[in-house]
Order: structure tokens, then C-alpha cells, then sequence
């Protein structure tokens, strides 16, 4: 068994597509039409074959009060590795991404938070040297 697919809660599936893949720098994997939302993937182009991100719609009840509350407690929707925090989080911030927690140095690990405009806290992890 292997983790294939995870799903994050997007409040608006073209806002996340560009945010996902203009910004963060995934590659759109899967689109197909169902009716007014689509089964939407993106993945790491350095992995292509690896886990694929879901861009769900968050449109169940429990979506908004559930995102609301992790972000108001600070709580980050789920964590993407990258090689170096500090130079994602020049990247990022460069192109106007909004980081809740600048990188920050805890138990062997460094890590930052942003807000992915759609509705989540995004952490960012690796591993200090």
C-alpha cells in the first residue's frame, strides 16, 4: 500500500490551479469535467509519478468550518518538503506569497508557513543540516 492521491480543500479549483502551479511550481496532472467542479491533480514535476495533490472543492458543510478553524488556531493543512526553507521562502515571498511563520528552526527541522489564497495554511519543511 502507498499513499497515491491527497486531497486538499480549495475554495475556488482555477484559483488553486494557478496558485498550485504559477507560484508553488506543480505541473497539472489530471482535468476531467464532472459537472460543475473537476477531478483536478497537480504533482511535483520532479516526481510526476509520485503522490498527486487533489484540488477537491470544499463545498461539504463541515469544509468551511473546519478550514476556518485550523487556520485561526495557525494549524497548516498539510506540509510539502523542499530541499531549503529559507530559499523557498525568498522565492515565495518574492512573488507575493503571504507567510504566516517565517522560517523558524525547531527540533532538527526548519520550517515556514503560507497561506495558499485559498483557504489553508501550506507548511514548508526539511530537514537542517
Amino acid at each position: 500500500m502507498r499513499i497515491g492521491h491527497m486531497s486538499i480543500l480549495v475554495d475556488d479549483q482555477e484559483k488553486a490551479l494557478t496558485f498550485y502551479t504559477s507560484v508553488l511550481g506543480f505541473t497539472k496532472k489530471t482535468e476531467i469535467p464532472l459537472g460543475e467542479y473537476r477531478w483536478l491533480t497537480v504533482v511535483s514535476p520532479e516526481d510526476p509519478d509520485g503522490v498527486e495533490i487533489v484540488l477537491e472543492p470544499d463545498q461539504h458543510p463541515a469544509a468551511a468550518t473546519y478550514k476556518k478553524a485550523l487556520v485561526a488556531d495557525g494549524i497548516p493543512y498539510t506540509m510539502f518538503g523542499v530541499p531549503d526553507v529559507a530559499a523557498e521562502y525568498e522565492r515565495l515571498t518574492a512573488l507575493g506569497v503571504t507567510f504566516t511563520q517565517e522560517p523558524l528552526s525547531m527540533g532538527g527541522m526548519t520550517t515556514a508557513v503560507f497561506d495558499d489564497t485559498c483557504g489553508n495554511l501550506i507548511q514548508i519543511a526539511a530537514p537542517q543540516s
